[in-house]
C-alpha cells in the first residue's frame, strides 16, 4: 500500500449522494459582555 490515494476513486466520486447537513457551534465563544461580567465577579472578594 502506498501513501497516495487511489485517484480513480476520487474522480469517480458522486457528490450528489451526499446529504446536506446543518452545522451548529457546540462551544461558542463568549461575548464581550459575558467576559466583562466574569471579570466583575472576579474582582470582588
Amino acid at each position: 500500500m502506498s501513501d497516495k490515494p487511489n485517484m480513480t476513486e476520487i474522480t469517480s466520486f458522486d457528490k450528489t449522494k451526499l446529504r446536506k447537513t446543518e452545522t451548529q457551534e457546540k462551544n461558542p465563544l463568549p461575548t464581550k459582555e459575558t467576559i466583562e461580567q466574569e471579570r466583575q465577579g472576579e474582582s470582588t472578594p
